[in-house]
């Protein structure tokens, strides 16, 4: 996970630029796990009347992932690892809002612009003003590793709609409604 390359000082204005990008879209997350583990019954129940195979599994997940993740990005703690998980969950989040129409409906959405958020940091990371730059100076992650953890998001989320969802969410037309009881 290191590599050999000279690390490069960072501009203050470019590490001031990563810190509000860092706090944005982790508080976004922060907000987004909270707001599902305050009430996580809702939360299970929202992803059960979906139709998701073990609802309290799911909503466990996507909780801490988005909790955590958040977390890290607002204190710049494997600032890559945390991007990573911002896109596997925002992938997911982004798939649960334009599952019930064609994609292309709404596809600039909260979830999207977060994961956007997540994608930009686990590529730059953190900047001067982070945890990352404090503690773990020495270590780097090479373009390989940050390229693997981007696939590693979109896999996790390929994987989560497949084994718990059962469906591809993507439609390029609006779904049939479902049948009237």
């Amino acid at each position: 996970m290191t590599d050999t390359t000279t690390r490069l000082p960072i501009d203050s204005s470019v590490s001031t630029g990563l810190l509000i990008l860092r706090v944005g879209t982790g508080a976004a997350l922060v907000q987004a796990g909270l707001i599902k583990a305050s009430d996580f019954g809702m939360t299970v129940q929202f992803l059960t009347d979906a139709g998701w195979r073990l609802p309290g599994f799911a909503a466990f997940m996507v909780t801490a992932t988005e909790t955590l993740a958040g977390i890290g990005l607002i204190l710049g703690v494997l600032t890559p690892l945390a991007g990573s998980a911002t896109v596997g969950a925002m992938l997911c989040a982004w798939a649960v809002n334009v599952s019930g129409a064609a994609f292309w409906s709404d596809p600039f959405n909260v979830p999207f612009l977060i994961g956007l958020g997540g994608a930009a940091l686990l590529f730059t990371g953190a900047g001067e003003y982070s945890v990352d730059a404090r503690v773990v100076r020495r270590f780097t992650w090479s373009s390989r590793v940050k390229l693997g953890l981007l696939a590693l998001a979109f896999a996790a989320a390929v994987v989560t709609w497949v084994a718990l969802y059962g469906s591809n969410p993507i439609h390029f037309t609006a779904p049939p409604a479902p049948p009237a009881p």
